[in-house]
């Protein structure tokens, strides 16, 4: 495959004028008396989507991608600082909402675990893995499966915990009429949400919580609303590089989630 198609497959060109949208525009020039051009950021974000579905180191990026690995991974770095990702996470989701492709009417909320293999913050013990360092990804979606807010924490952290900090995250989405929405109807969740504190709190803002309860209810009774969140979970798994975490810094894992998160919608926005 050459690297004009293979650019085409992994970035889109409607996929590149969303990116537009949130990251300013490189100026390609070659500097005088010599030396190399500073590598365009279409070019440099094809390389990083790579990685991202791939799942292969940094020093592992091919070079038929044009720029060498430093210059992408150091261009990455910046842009999950400047929180670019978030930003066309958030831009995609725009897009859906003024089609009309969100469903707010039923979100369902989960999480899971991936192990760490090195140090770094928002890391623990992973009960469920014989105790080995790990990271948890949680999500909500929306009633379809489409990820619309996502999150991270140490694998100890119980998902409850999660909770406001998903809801808080999601952003005022546009709709095909009317006001942005950012609020579900409903929310499903497993007994690892039912806490009275956090059934307050979703009621106090207008969501109906629709959370299995714990020794009064089976979670299966509301796993036919709920089985939406865990297909996106193996959704997620086609970013290969969410398979483990290799990353130090929690924002450049955050980063990844947020990539997925963008391509899972990016394919609903064009089928």
């Amino acid at each position: 495959m050459g690297m004009e198609s293979l650019a085409e497959r992994l970035v889109p060109d409607e996929l590149w004028e969303l990116f537009r949208r949130v990251v300013p525009p490189t100026e390609v020039i070659r500097p005088q008396g010599g030396g190399r051009r500073r590598a365009g950021d279409r070019e440099v974000l094809t390389a990083v989507v790579f990685v991202a579905t791939s799942g292969c180191s940094w020093r592992q990026l091919p070079p038929v991608f044009g720029p060498a690995w430093p210059t992408v991974y150091r261009r990455f770095a910046q842009w999950s600082k400047a929180r670019v990702w978030a930003r066309l996470h958030r831009v995609i989701l725009d897009e859906l909402g003024a089609r009309g492709e969100l469903d707010w009417s039923r979100c369902a909320i989960d999480s899971v675990s991936v192990r760490a293999l090195k140090g770094g913050k928002l890391i623990g013990p992973n009960p469920t893995d014989r105790g080995k360092n790990g990271s948890k990804i949680h999500l909500i979606v929306d009633r379809s499966g489409l990820p619309i807010s996502v999150t991270i924490s140490a694998a100890n952290t119980r998902d409850s915990l999660a909770l406001q900090p998903l809801v808080k995250g999601i952003p005022p989405v546009r709709s095909p009429h009317g006001p942005r929405r950012r609020r579900p109807h409903k929310l499903h969740g497993d007994k690892g949400y039912d806490y009275e504190h956090q059934w307050r709190w979703l009621r106090e803002r207008g969501i109906t919580p629709r959370i299995a309860r714990c020794g009064r209810e089976s979670s299966g009774r509301l796993g036919r609303h709920r089985w939406v969140v865990e297909r996106t979970m193996s959704w997620l798994a086609g970013c290969r590089r969410l398979h483990r975490r290799y990353e130090r810094k929690p924002e450049h894992f955050l980063a990844f989630t947020a990539i997925a998160t963008s391509l899972i919608n990016y394919r609903r926005l064009t089928n």
